[in-house]
């Protein structure tokens, strides 16, 4: 996704002040223990409640299916103030060896040499004006990397309507998103329990508004194993959900009531969901999240692990209601 020049530079200072806002939420309370470490399977949390799959990618093919999805090359900083240069090099199908099965792969590294003035590259895909859906049921299966410190993965959609409208006014879901500064306090086995959703909206960079809320989970997400991460967006709310594929009956982690649409008041969360939304995945290094802005400090990225770490999804899949 491109952004221009002056949207990167307006809105670096909007997004810096948006996750000093996160609304802390639950602990442990209520959640379920950690899942067995076996393979999910294709399905997600399947044809439920009236749901049938109208769209999906395993990746199984021997490169990115390029008709669905577009491969970002670019190193403006996300307009986050992020560390990283997006390239082509860093997005790979590859064999997961341990299931054997084929899986989209985001590869952030830090390179040797700086690569057009950044010291790191990394992947970011999305469907913009490829695949585009409004209301359903939006899953991604994905095996994190240890964000500690300085790794960004986020699995997130904005409304197909971005090029007309621009960002906030083409709406913002982040369905998932690690490696939070506030994470930092768990230390590095804890991080990986710490997570949020978000939604940010309004008419302009400049009156932006954002509801988040962060949960610190019971078990981690970066435990080497696959989690499904599923956002269900209906004309009443769109709600987080994780491993609802094994706990169908869990609590959302991230929820908003986008029940009310006022056209002519901007501050009104659900006119922003009214069109389309396409999806991204992306593995960021640095930047307003995570709170790193130099360098020297990203230790996610190491001798340990040969100064790189991949962020592996087995599967995209999308239901609507019929």
């Amino acid at each position: 996704m491109k952004f221009s020049k002056f949207f990167y530079m307006a809105a670096a200072a909007a997004v810096a002040l948006m996750f000093a806002a996160c609304e802390q939420k639950g602990g442990d309370e209520g959640e379920p223990d950690p899942p067995a470490p076996t393979m999910p399977s294709q399905e997600g949390s399947g044809e439920t409640d009236g749901y049938v799959l109208v769209w999906e990618d395993l990746f199984d093919g021997e490169v990115l299916n390029e008709e669905d999805w577009n491969i970002e090359v670019n190193g403006n900083g996300g307009g986050n103030n992020e560390l990283q240069y997006y390239r082509r090099d860093n997005v790979s199908i590859q064999t997961d060896p341990e299931t054997n099965r084929r899986c989209l792969v985001l590869t952030a590294q830090r390179e040797k040499e700086l690569y057009n003035g950044k010291n790191f590259t990394s992947g970011r895909v999305n469907t913009k004006n490829k695949v585009a859906f409004k209301q359903g049921k939006f899953e991604a299966l994905i095996k994190m990397p240890n964000t500690y410190k300085g790794l960004w993965p986020a699995w997130w959609a904005m409304g197909n309507n971005f090029d007309e409208v621009g960002w906030p006014a083409c709406g913002e879901f982040d369905i998932l998103e690690m490696g939070h500064s506030n994470s930092y306090r768990l230390g590095e086995e804890g991080a990986g329990k710490y997570f949020n959703g978000a939604f940010h909206w309004g008419p302009r960079w400049d009156q932006h508004k954002q509801h988040a809320q962060s949960t610190t989970y019971g078990y981690t997400m970066q435990d080497g194993e696959y989690h499904l991460f599923t956002w269900i967006w209906d004309d009443k709310s769109g709600s987080c959900y994780v491993d609802l594929d094994k706990y169908p009956d869990i609590p959302p982690y991230f929820t908003i009531d986008v029940s009310e649409v006022k056209p002519d008041d901007p501050t009104v969360p659900g006119n922003y969901l009214q069109v389309p939304y396409f999806v991204i995945l992306n593995l960021a290094v640095g930047g307003n999240f995570p709170g790193i802005f130099k360098a020297d400090e990203i230790t996610a990225l190491n001798e340990e692990n040969d100064f790189k770490a991949s962020m592996w999804v087995d599967y995209v899949r999308i239901y609507q209601k019929k």
